[in-house]
């Protein structure tokens, strides 16, 4: 695998904002992007492919990316735009207990130029975050995103500007199926619209009255939904596809019939740069490099994290608290069964003495990887990556009909043919359940087999599941299932039953134990895309 690192002499540019030169010399424009942060404010350890090997070490660390990003600016004053794709302030015990509010400073010392609101921004209500993106005091904008009542925009569809001589436009879309995705409480008062209803309208918009040169779509859809869109007619006039949401590492461009999709990961780990050549208006070349953010090769800004330090310590003491150990690496990165998610599931299984339990295939939270000692310590700040959402527990009957129907469906969000049809995260996570099935089969007709507690499912016995509540959804809906019977609220919560759980084992060694297997795949199957060869590392 190789990366390219830029290593400048660190600087602040300011100012220069519309340095011109004659239209028919050729420009560079730089735009540098950051993605799904989901509250990573230090390094941290991240997960990567190495010669089909997975390896643990340093990344990210929003003070490290302020110095990389402003040596890049040094390189092009005048000519570099840093924005940010969504999903910034959920993901931490210290984002949740101050409901996001820890931001605004981090954000306006970051310099960015633009932002848009990406699925988890609605976390804390329609109200905190729009008082939150506010304080950027920057440029935020989603084209989609309207007031229920009334139906008024919550935020401008759209950016322009100018530099050095070149029109730059900017159309911004967050994922129009946030409500379902998310507990439907926290988006209350929020009205989404497709993609398509307006996207033609603002691009000739853009194009013809705004006279833009190069156009972007900033996009919180996910690689799948994204690359749909460039292979689109009615993206027409975009040049690039700017993606987030599913923290994928595009490491070069994929091209589709109208557009170029990038997407730079997550967590801060790495930062997108595309670096334009432009002449009399027209992009004649360009280069895209996606950078590992080193913090032993880009030291701290100071003032950055002179506030981050500011920002956790009310948190800190609560956060170091030890609830565990485990003696092999936790990780979530893998399409079909991850050792993080199986921990978790066999926790809440334990607690609740369901038949099977469930959790959501979620894509956040780094690795806890064990030190020379053997083990690595699992706090409580890493219990609020792992599940950031902590909502209590309910359990309920279902029967082996329903159980197959509803995993025919997950395994359709994780996999559909028609990219339309795939929905959020991960496949679904479960303890107390083996499936085998096969991804590449037909809708409805994937599943092979399915066993509870050892046994083959049986179609009319009924079984004991237990998930997580979603404030806002019906109490008969249970990880999506919908009519599952006999449904009781448990007074505890996900964390609750974690840290019980914990305090039992003390120490914790999850495996991916076969589970979950998809038989076209074969084991450890990271996320990949027949389009532009692409595939996670």
């Amino acid at each position: 695998m190789k990366i390219v690192f830029v290593v400048v002499a660190a600087a602040v540019f300011v100012g220069c904002d519309q340095i011109k030169s004659p239209e028919n010399t050729v420009k560079t424009i730089t735009i540098l992007q950051t993605s799904d942060i989901h509250a990573y404010l230090n390094p941290h350890t991240d997960l990567f492919v190495q010669d089909g090997q997975v390896v643990f070490r340093e990344a990210g660390g929003l003070p490290q990316l302020k110095t990389l990003s402003d040596s890049i600016r040094k390189t092009n004053p005048g000519g570099t735009l840093l924005i940010d794709g969504g999903d910034l302030i959920q993901g931490s015990g210290a984002s949740v207990r101050s409901q996001g509010k820890i931001f605004p400073p981090i954000i306006q010392a970051m310099n960015y130029d633009l932002l848009i609101p990406g699925n988890w921004e609605v976390i804390y209500g329609k109200r905190i975050m729009m008082e939150v993106m506010g304080k950027y005091k920057t440029n935020v904008i989603a084209a989609n995103m309207f007031h229920a009542e009334g139906n008024d925009p919550l935020f401008p569809p759209y950016w322009v500007t100018e530099r050095k001589g070149v029109k730059i436009g900017f159309i911004a879309y967050n994922d129009p199926e946030v409500p379902d995705r998310q507990n439907p409480a926290y988006s209350e008062g929020i009205t989404f619209t497709s993609v398509e209803k307006n996207l033609q309208s603002l691009i000739a918009e853009l194009k013809n009255e705004k006279k833009v040169d190069i156009l972007f779509l900033v996009a919180h859809l996910g690689i799948s939904k994204q690359i749909m869109l460039s292979n689109d007619p009615k993206v027409k006039g975009v040049d690039f596809i700017l993606g987030n949401d599913t923290h994928e590492r595009i490491r070069q461009p994929i091209k589709g019939k109208y557009a170029k999709v990038v997407e730079p990961g997550a967590f801060g780990s790495f930062l997108g740069k595309l670096e334009l050549k432009v002449k009399n208006h027209k992009i004649v070349s360009y280069s895209y490099d996606l950078i590992e953010v080193n913090p032993s090769k880009y030291k701290a800004d100071p003032h950055v994290q002179q506030l981050v330090d500011r920002a956790i310590l009310p948190y800190k003491k609560e956060m170091q608290t030890v609830l565990g150990y485990t003696s092999a690496p936790i990780y979530r990165y893998l399409v079909v069964e991850n050792p993080m998610d199986n921990f978790i599931t066999d926790a809440l299984r334990w607690k609740t003495g369901a038949d099977f339990a469930t959790s959501n295939g979620f894509r956040f939270g780094v690795p806890i990887v064990p030190d020379e000692s053997g083990r690595a310590e699992i706090t409580t700040a890493d219990l609020w990556r792992m599940l950031p959402v902590n909502e209590h527990m309910k359990i309920g009957t279902v029967t082996g009909k329903q159980i197959k129907q509803w995993l025919e469906k997950e395994i359709n969000n994780v996999f559909a043919s028609n990219y339309h049809d795939r929905f959020g995260g991960w496949l679904v996570r479960f303890s107390g359940m083996t499936v085998k099935f096969n991804s590449s089969a037909k809708k409805g007709s994937r599943v092979e087999s399915i066993t509870i507690k050892g046994k083959p499912i049986e179609p009319d016995k009924t079984y004991k599941m237990a998930s997580c509540n979603r404030t806002g959804e019906p109490i008969s809906t249970m990880c999506r299932l919908k009519n599952a019977v006999d449904v009781s609220l448990q007074d505890y919560t996900l964390h609750d039953a974690v840290t019980s759980y914990l305090n039992e084992k003390h120490t914790v060694h999850p495996v991916i134990d076969g589970r979950a297997i998809a038989t076209d795949l074969g084991p450890g199957a990271f996320s990949q895309m027949k389009e532009g060869n692409y595939s996670f590392r």
